[in-house]
């Protein structure tokens, strides 16, 4: 397989690490949309969210991440974004689930 957050997943490729568990690992975005800009991706390969909804877990896991870097980043108080593009009409670009938190100003309409 050649998809590089699995990659970065396996260590294969340097990433800036911000939280990780037994099932989902979350890191920096290498092209901010926000001051703080975190993508959060099950360890496991899935393409997307049709289809993490139906790997067991996968979810409820992936907002327990969301949640946890939500707090490293202290974005309780201020606000954030949690973004989950599917496909190519909505420029998913990796093509392994993940979802974009962005926060650390006020967001316009568009992603960042």
């Amino acid at each position: 397989m050649d998809c590089i957050f699995c990659k970065i997943i396996a260590g294969e490729i340097p990433s800036a690490r911000v939280y990780e568990d037994e099932y989902t690992y979350a890191f920096y975005d290498i092209e901010p949309q926000a001051p703080v800009h975190v993508l959060v991706v099950p360890k496991q390969h899935v393409t997307n969210v049709i289809e993490g909804a139906q790997a067991p877990g996968m979810m409820q896991h992936l907002a327990d991440a969301v949640a946890r870097v939500v707090e490293l980043e202290g974005l309780q108080q201020s606000g954030f974004r949690t973004v989950m593009n599917t496909g190519a009409d909505a420029r998913q670009s990796v093509q392994h689930l993940h979802v974009h938190v962005l926060g650390g100003h006020p967001l316009n309409l568009t992603m960042g």
